[in-house]
């Protein structure tokens, strides 16, 4: 029982320190955008595919809940303390690594996002595919969207019911806990 409560300090150590890393490379990436893309025209990487655009985003994804900082917030403390809670129950098990992989990513993006939205009151996106029309986004927002596409291959075609029953009942591993 020691050795298992050891493992899960281990592993949450782990995914504590990958979304901290995975903080610290996007808050670096806004303040490159910030320093070099602020004020300027859009940097050209593939002419009418791709550019570095500079973008104060007010709102969520698409642009949606303009100016609704605090709801934004509460919304994202909300899926914080979701991937949190699903992070303290997955069980500290190679199976499970990818699950607490992109978990942490989630984490990281969310928590990238509020750190703008808290001390900027917005947040810095400045990668635009003109091509497609598409919404700017930043690094952060990759974090989000690939780990929560992962996240749902992961439940839907890697792991059976049984096995994550350790999500919404007082079972670890298929045992009643104690």
């Amino acid at each position: 029982m020691e050795n298992e409560k050891k493992r899960k300090a281990l592993w949450l150590l782990g995914d504590a320190l990958l979304a901290a890393l995975l903080i610290w490379f996007d808050q670096f990436t806004k303040h490159l955008a910030i320093l070099r893309l602020k004020g300027q025209n859009a940097y050209v990487i593939f002419r009418n595919v791709f550019e570095l655009d500079y973008l104060e985003n007010r709102g969520s994804a698409f642009g949606l809940f303009q100016n609704k900082k605090v709801f934004l917030l509460l919304t994202g403390v909300l899926f914080m303390a979701l991937m949190l809670y699903l992070l303290l129950k997955t069980p500290a098990k190679k199976r499970f690594l990818p699950m607490h992989v992109v978990a942490s990513c989630i984490v990281a993006g969310g928590m990238g996002n509020m750190i703008d939205r808290f001390v900027l009151g917005y947040v810095v996106d400045f990668f635009s595919f003109i091509l497609i029309h598409y919404p700017v986004f930043n690094v952060a927002d990759v974090y989000i969207v690939v780990a929560t596409i992962l996240m749902a291959v992961l439940l839907i075609f890697v792991y059976k019911e049984e096995e994550l029953q350790f999500l919404w009942s007082g079972k670890k591993d298929g045992k009643e806990s104690l």
